[in-house]
Order: structure tokens, then sequence, then C-alpha cells
């Protein structure tokens, strides 16, 4: 269908330390059947440098400095997923039992922000992404799926109102707004899909739903993080294949970032001087893969 994607190699960038890894029961050992010391998400830059990271496993938020310094900059009772820092630096965390929440860096505080829906309990949520007025757009996945299609695609305005957009996805992960944010960019997991939400009219509720892009492959997973590049080209950590994606604005395929370590690619952040290194969370190993691409993330703020 199309001419195959250029294959780009990855590099370790940092491992997490064996001191900062856990001998301990987790309740991620129920999905790997093992134990857990440790299992990277949510990668995102502040503009000191600094990569914070979610640490899914044991309720940590991770800390990596410009020198290299690892350190917990939080540790809690929750399971934090997806990270986001928004333009004035404050951060805010999915978590799949406390809902949206924010990280006070300095002190290592973490304060509710949603813990549940108006008049709903949350399933679990997964990945966020925020937009220029401040309204934070979640994924609300738990444990649904193929046989279970009732995720939820959640907006949280700024005035602090939630909106459920969507309820009928099966198993929703990561999201991306398009550059004109009339779009939503909605990664469904166990379909193996992406989808493209339009978000029509002053009320910015959605249109007719579609499949923007079909993946395959990576068994017993399927698009986990993504992003959008400066150009609106798409990023897509592949769950399970060990690959990153890069697609056209017009889901053509370009590029494929091969993990030099697992196949569990999780998420993506771009970082780096110029914004062109890409930097990938491999879960299961606790390692930070980078690699070189020719289009750079948008620029710092943008949090789309």
């Amino acid at each position: 269908m199309y001419p195959p994607p250029q294959i780009l190699e990855t590099e370790v960038f940092a491992t997490v330390p064996a001191h900062l890894r856990l001998d301990r029961p987790s309740w991620m050992q129920r999905h790997h059947l093992r134990a857990v010391d440790c299992f990277l998400e949510g990668p995102g830059f502040d503009r000191a440098g600094n990569l914070y990271m979610t640490e899914l496993a044991h309720g940590r938020i991770l800390r990596l400095s410009p020198a290299g310094v690892w350190a917990v900059a939080a540790e809690y009772d929750g399971r934090p997923n997806g990270l986001r820092i928004r333009a004035d630096g404050a951060i805010f965390v999915s978590d799949r039992t406390r809902g949206i929440v924010r990280l006070h860096p300095d002190s290592g505080r973490i304060e509710t922000i949603l813990p549940e829906l108006p008049g709903a309990r949350l399933h679990g949520p997964n990945d966020l992404v925020i937009a220029r007025n401040g309204d934070i757009y979640f994924t609300d996945q738990g444990e649904t799926g193929l046989t279970n299609p009732v995720g939820r695609l959640v907006r949280l305005t700024a005035a602090g109102k939630a909106e459920v957009l969507l309820d009928t996805v099966p198993s929703p992960n990561g999201l991306a707004l398009t550059a004109d944010e009339n779009a939503v960019l909605l990664a469904v997991t166990r379909a193996n899909a992406i989808w493209h939400v339009p978000l029509l009219g002053p009320e910015r509720m959605p249109g007719r739903v579609g499949t923007f892009i079909q993946m395959s492959g990576g068994p017993g997973g399927g698009p986990d993080g993504i992003l959008c590049d400066a150009e609106d080209n798409l990023v897509v950590a592949h769950a399970r294949m060990g690959a990153v994606w890069v697609f056209s604005r017009l889901g053509e395929p370009l590029f494929r970032l091969r993990s030099c370590k697992g196949v569990m690619t999780t998420n993506v952040a771009f970082g780096g001087a110029d914004r062109r290194q890409l930097f990938i969370t491999e879960s299961a190993s606790g390692t930070i893969l980078t690699a070189r691409l020719p289009t750079p993330g948008r620029e710092p703020g943008w949090t789309g």
C-alpha cells in the first residue's frame, strides 16, 4: 500500500540504576507473571532539561537531571501513568487509581485535581494532553478492551468541568492534539489503531470519529504513547512491537525506529537543544532509548 518506512536505529540513553529498582511485589505481576522492579512511562522534559517519567509499578515519579543524576521526585499510594508538563511548568499526571493529579516537584507533593467523574467512577486514567487554553484531555482506560469497549475520552476544562467526549472506546491510551487543535488523535490499544476524533462547533464536541491508522503486530499490545511533531507528523510508540513509528499528517508511514533493548516501547518525548532528539521508554527493562529525527518536536510549552 505504501513504500516501506525508513529504518532508524536507537541507542540507550539511560537506564534506571540498581538502587532505584524495587525488589517487592507490585500490582503489575498479574499482567506480567513476574516481579516488576520498575516500569517506566510518561516521559517529559521541563524547561531546565530535567526528564521526568512515571514508574507505574510502584507509584513513583522519577527525575533524571541533565547531568545524569537520578532521583525520586515523588513516591505515593498511586499508579502514575501518563505525564505532561504545561507551558508554565506545572506537571500533571494521569493516575490509574487517583485520577488526574498534579505533582509539585519542589516538595514531591501530589495534589488530586479530579478523583472521579460527576456521577461516575473513573475506570483508570492512562494518558493526557494539555491544550493551549489549559484544557486537559485524558483517556480513561482501566481494563477496557474489545470485549468491554467502554473506555472514555474525557476533557477537563481549565475551569474544572469534566466532560465525557467518548465512552465506547476499547482501551483508549495515548493521545495528541493536531496543530489546529480541531481534532484529537487517539491511540486505541486493543484495536491496534489510531482514531481521528474531530472537535466541532463552539462546544468542541466530537463529530464523526474514524480510524486514522490501522496498525498490526505487537501481540497483546498496540499503539501506546503518541505525540505530534512540528509538521503534524504523528509519532507512535508501539508496545510489545519494539518499535516507534512516524506517520505523516496524512497517515503515511515515514520512519520505523527499532528498539535496541526490548519490545515494550510505551511512550515518547522530544528533547535536546533543537528538539530533534526523540526519547523512548522501554518499560520492561527500565531503559530510555533515543534516536534523532529530521523534524523537531513542537516548541517547548506546546504540550500536544
